[in-house]
């Protein structure tokens, strides 16, 4: 049996991964058509369409950033707070609670991009691996 606490990292990883993929997807699908398209309707959002294309930018490119584990802070706390405008702007008004707003994928992105910049990208990313390269001395020059 595993360890529980090396168990961590690889979740954390994998968690970041899959949240990434996922807002990916959903601004590939906004502005590219793909996936169903925006909201379902097989149809990209109109380019440079406030707020819709501007969303789906930060989705696609925060999203590709949070899966590689690259810049994931900055980019988490940008795809948070744009899931928190969307919940509050779009589907708040309509009712206080998410499963009577349909904003519950928003607020589910919220809280878990919110959790990855709190908690960074783990060892499983590119930031990792730059940190560990930036730590690694110079090798010295070998004397003959």
């Amino acid at each position: 049996m595993i360890p529980v606490d090396r168990l961590g990292e690889p979740v954390l990883g994998l968690f970041r991964a899959v949240v990434g993929l996922l807002f990916l997807c959903h601004g590939a699908a906004s502005l590219f058509g793909v996936l169903g398209g925006n909201r379902g309707s097989g149809h990209a959002v109109a380019l440079a369409a406030w707020p819709g294309w501007w969303a789906a930018l930060i989705q696609l490119v925060c999203g590709a950033l949070v899966l590689a584990g690259l810049c994931t802070r900055p980019a988490a706390v940008l795809a948070s707070g744009s899931m928190a405008y969307a919940y509050f702007t779009v589907h708040q008004p309509h009712a206080l609670l998410p499963l009577r707003n349909g904003g519950e994928s928003a607020a589910m992105f919220c809280w878990a991009f919110l959790l990855i910049a709190v908690l960074g990208p783990g060892a499983w990313a590119l930031d990792a691996l730059l940190a560990g390269r930036r730590r690694e001395p110079a090798a010295a020059p070998s004397r003959s």
